[in-house]
């Protein structure tokens, strides 16, 4: 299942395909008791979708044979076990692919000539991702973090690891004892190489970097780094090496630090937009706001969902049964603002609450 979107990755999602392009969305949990009834939902949903191909009069018979076939493959390919807050199938004629998402998603199936990408694109800027990167003498070790958690990353060459054996024995003979091993040019060679590792990374995949090691390890980070240079440091030993439970546990502070300064930097940018007068808040406004691509810079409660259906002039509550209705507007509005280059900024519940959940700084 994929987890990580880049740009890249992303406008391939959002190309045309060849007519079926089906997308399946479904709630997933993390936790039992919740996820008891996520398997048979999956397979509802997912039959839903076979069921709109047969129907659908536009769809030749190779096709649907074609995208049907992709479907049970998505199907099997998924992995509950590791399940998050939702899910997302995406299938077309000779193609399929399945993604798991931190932000739950209504239920849904769309047939189009794309994938239903603003919901991928709303779970994915909620995560605030981060990287981890764990240094030692002989391993250093990249995390992908997100919501509660850390996972190793293979990307960009990591981990990275080497021997620690001296290749020239006979120099001990020749200078004495050896230096420190954070004062080996081998040492320095090997943290260089990680610092242009990760350089390339954050400019495919840009997000919040901590570095963790022994001081004498964060010490030469300093000297010869770049990138990680100017990274939040953690005085922490071993994490290269440990589980990324452990090294949740040790970073969730400055983690949890960061969110706050984020927050505290969201509200005052929020106040300052009330004195200029280009401030909006609630649906109606943003909505509005998004599409003529005015905001600068949206912050949302991070599970702020609402449905809704546009009367015209407003946009005005309703059930998920209407059939104009629109059941995850958040969403859409989250993508349009970053489709017209707006920051987006997710706080947590009740940041928000005499904005009606959603605020946003204009640009005129």
């Amino acid at each position: 299942m994929e987890h990580a979107l880049s740009p890249a990755t992303l406008a391939e999602l959002r190309r045309p395909r060849p007519y079926p392009a089906v997308s399946v969305l479904t709630p997933t949990h993390r936790r039992k008791p919740e996820n008891a009834q996520d398997a048979v939902r999956l397979r509802n949903v997912v039959a839903e979708a076979k069921k709109r191909l047969e129907a659908d009069p536009a769809v030749t018979r190779e096709r649907r044979t074609d995208v049907v076939a992709q479907l049970d493959q998505a199907l099997a390919e998924v992995d509950l076990a590791h399940a998050e807050d939702g899910l997302a199938i995406f299938a077309a004629p000779g193609e399929h692919q399945v993604w798991t998402l931190a932000r739950t998603v209504p239920e849904r199936v769309v047939v189009s000539d794309t994938f239903l990408t603003r919901n991928l694109v709303a779970a994915q800027a909620s995560e605030r991702p981060f990287w981890v990167l764990s240094v030692s003498a002989d391993r250093i070790t990249l995390w992908n973090g997100g919501p509660e958690r850390v996972v190793e990353s293979h990307a960009g060459g990591f981990p990275m690891t080497r021997s620690l054996d001296d290749p020239d024995p006979e120099r001990q003979e020749r200078v004495g004892d050896l230096p420190s091993t954070f004062r080996d040019e081998q040492t320095r060679h090997f943290l260089r190489d990680a610092d242009t590792a990760v350089s390339a990374l954050l400019r495919e995949h840009p997000r919040t970097l901590y570095v963790t090691g022994e001081t004498a390890a964060l010490s030469l980070v300093d000297e010869i780094g770049t990138v990680t240079r100017n990274a939040e440091h953690l005085v922490h030993g071993g994490l290269a090496h440990a589980s990324p439970d452990a090294v949740w546990q040790a970073i969730r502070p400055l983690v949890a630090a960061h969110d706050r300064k984020v927050a505290d930097g969201v509200a005052a940018e929020l106040e300052n937009a009330r004195g200029r007068k280009d401030y909006a808040a609630g649906l109606d406004e943003l909505w509005r706001s998004a599409t003529e691509g005015r905001v600068r810079m949206l912050a949302v409660e991070e599970n702020y969902r609402a449905t809704v259906r546009d009367d015209g002039d407003h946009l005005v509550p309703a059930d998920s049964g209407d059939l104009d209705a629109r059941e995850d507007i958040v969403d859409e509005i989250v993508e349009q603002c970053l489709e017209t280059g707006a920051e987006v900024r997710f706080l947590t519940d009740g940041a928000l609450a005499d904005s009606e959940r959603i605020a946003g700084v204009l640009r005129y």
